[in-house]
């Protein structure tokens, strides 16, 4: 009888250290894994321009204001007309108009004046067209068209809204790109590759093709898409 306990007892603890053995040799083997990064970049050209054109008018009486501020939109409008910009791709803004006699800290004696600022946004997937009527801007000031800079830069601003249709061929280029980093790795380990064991997709970004201070991307019609993806690969 005490041989029988005895015997069964011992093949448990061969069990049990079995499994046990097991169990540590899975835990270190989980445990093995590296982690690369696939990086992929794009050209990609602006497919959306903003412009918002802001200008002023003053005149000693609000009615003399509102005449240059006329005279102003319509000079403002004729131009984007001559740089074939389409009618529809033109709207009024913003108008505000400043009154400086209600300024209680108007030095007493000071002239009276009224002025007015107005913003026409232009909006188009002309892009191409609003660049070169950029740098036609001076015509505006030769016509007698006083640009403004408040509320923010005069500037256009240009974006690309097309991310979601190249997303998919770039996540394959940074997959194939970790992976290969990967193999690289555990080839230098003397390592075979496993399975895949963690992804990160990572965080797409539009920078500006030539990166500088003081550049955005925003300012650019040509752009770089930018993604960085994180993997961790079992090592076997």
């Amino acid at each position: 009888m005490r041989f029988v306990v005895a015997l069964v007892l011992g093949i448990s603890l061969i069990v049990s250290a079995s499994l046990l053995k097991d169990g540590l040799t899975e835990m270190r083997t989980g445990d093995r894994y590296v982690t690369v990064k696939g990086v992929a970049e794009q050209e990609v050209t602006a497919d959306l321009a903003l412009w918002p054109i802001r200008f002023a008018a003053t005149g000693d009486t609000l009615d003399a204001a509102r005449e240059q501020a006329r005279k102003s939109r319509e000079s403002v409008i004729a131009f984007l007309k001559l740089q074939a910009i389409a009618d529809d791709a033109v709207e009024l803004q913003r108008l505000d108009v400043v009154d400086t006699g209600a300024n209680p800290y108007q030095p007493e004696g000071g002239a009276r004046k009224f002025i007015i600022n107005q913003v026409l946004m232009v909006r188009t997937d002309e892009v191409d067209k609003v660049r070169q009527a950029a740098q036609n801007v001076s015509d505006l000031v030769d016509s007698g068209v006083i640009l403004s800079s408040d509320y923010g830069p005069t500037g256009p601003t240009y974006l690309f809204t097309r991310l979601n249709d190249i997303k998919p061929d770039m996540i394959a280029r940074a997959t194939a790109a970790a992976r290969e980093s990967a193999r690289q790795f555990a080839r230098d380990a003397d390592a075979g590759l496993g399975g895949l064991r963690r992804a990160n997709q990572g965080v797409f970004q539009i920078l500006a093709r030539d990166q500088a201070p003081g550049v955005t991307a925003e300012q650019q019609p040509v752009k770089t898409v930018r993604v960085v993806s994180t993997f961790d690969y079992y090592l076997k």
